[in-house]
This record gives C-alpha cells, structure tokens and sequence, in this order.
C-alpha cells in the first residue's frame, strides 16, 4: 500500500491537536501583568505538550520517509499511537486545571509512555517489514534516545509520589533530549541520495 495517505492523515491528526491544545489557552481575566502571570502555568503545560506533538510530528515524518510502503499492521501501528497523542489535549488540561495535583499528573505521564510505546510499535512495524537491513534499521541504529525516555518516564512517574513537579522536570527532561536535533535519519538519507547520484 501507498504511504502517502497515512502520512496525510499523521498530519491532519496532529494538527488538530495542536489546534485543540491552543483552544483551551485561556484569556487572562483582566488587562494587567499580574492577570497574565496567573494563566503562566497554563502556558507552560501547553507548551510542553506541544513540543511533545512537534517531536512525534517530526520523527514520524522522518520515518515514514524510509518507509517504501505500508501494510495493514502498520496502518493499526499508526492508528494507536494517534489514539495517545490525540489524548495529549485532555492529560494535558486535567494536568493544569488541577493545579499539577499528582493523579493528573500520574496520568499525563502515563499518557506519555504510553505514545512512546506506540510509537516504538510503529517502528518495529515498519523495520519488519523492510527487514533487519532495511533503510530504518540501518538508519536507527543503537536508538539511545528510544531506549531511554521510557527509563526517564518511569523515573518520573516514582518521583510524582514525592513531589508532581519533580515528575512534570523528568517529562520535560524527555522533551529536551529530543529537541536536540537527530541527525541520523537525515544523514541517511543524504547519503542514499549522493550514492544514488554517483
């Protein structure tokens, strides 16, 4: 099967929770600097999830572009890790309207292991099915990113019984290490295309 149309429906789904995410920014009640000030954790919950949705949104756009095509257990690969990230809006905001109390928080995190799991199913998905030595697997590598945000969630959900906002630092830790631009899909690619060329 063409990728084309799972790519295209990837982004329409993300973009609407993005969409959804900035619709429950609330307006300060009054013009004044202190009125801004209290809608400051809102903001940076969003933010947060927002990164979150830019790193899934460019990882997968990444590897689905060494996906030649795609399969019906690839399609429901897809589909779940959609189901999670589109529950990013909803953890999200119980997370902030409680004011960080630890059950949302709890289940913020959970809500993020839960999209790594999926994404990391996804990923196998599309390595089966261009096997071992196909261009993704080649292209991953060791995936020491992978293989330690689930660790670094886990520790965040321990650290959530101690203090939540110890949790929200281990979850934006997992942010920060994936804002790190990953080279290795892109430097694939380059090199696929300059062996092509020569």
């Amino acid at each position: 099967m063409n990728k084309n149309r799972l790519e295209a429906f990837s982004d329409g789904v993300l973009a609407i929770v993005i969409t959804i995410m900035v619709l429950e920014l609330r307006v300060p009640p009054e013009p004044s600097w202190n009125a801004l000030l209290g809608v400051f954790p809102t903001f940076l919950s969003y933010m947060l999830s927002f990164v979150y949705v830019g790193i899934y949104w460019n990882n997968h756009h990444h590897m689905i572009h060494l996906a030649d095509r795609v399969n019906g257990r690839i399609l429901w690969a897809n589909l779940h890790l959609l189901f999670w990230i589109s529950l990013f809006p909803f953890s999200t905001r119980w997370m902030d309207d409680s004011g960080f109390a630890e059950v949302p928080v709890l289940a913020y995190g959970f809500n993020l292991v839960c999209a790594a799991v999926a994404y990391f199913v996804l990923q196998q998905s599309l390595i089966r099915q261009q096997g071992r030595r196909g261009a993704l697997a080649r292209a991953i590598g060791r995936d020491w990113k992978g293989k330690s945000s689930p660790f670094i969630y886990v520790t965040g959900l321990g650290l959530c019984l101690v203090h939540p906002l110890l949790a929200v630092a281990a979850y934006t830790v997992v942010a920060l290490i994936w804002l790190v631009p990953d080279r290795r899909v892109e430097q694939f690619v380059t090199r696929g295309h300059e062996d092509a060329a020569g």
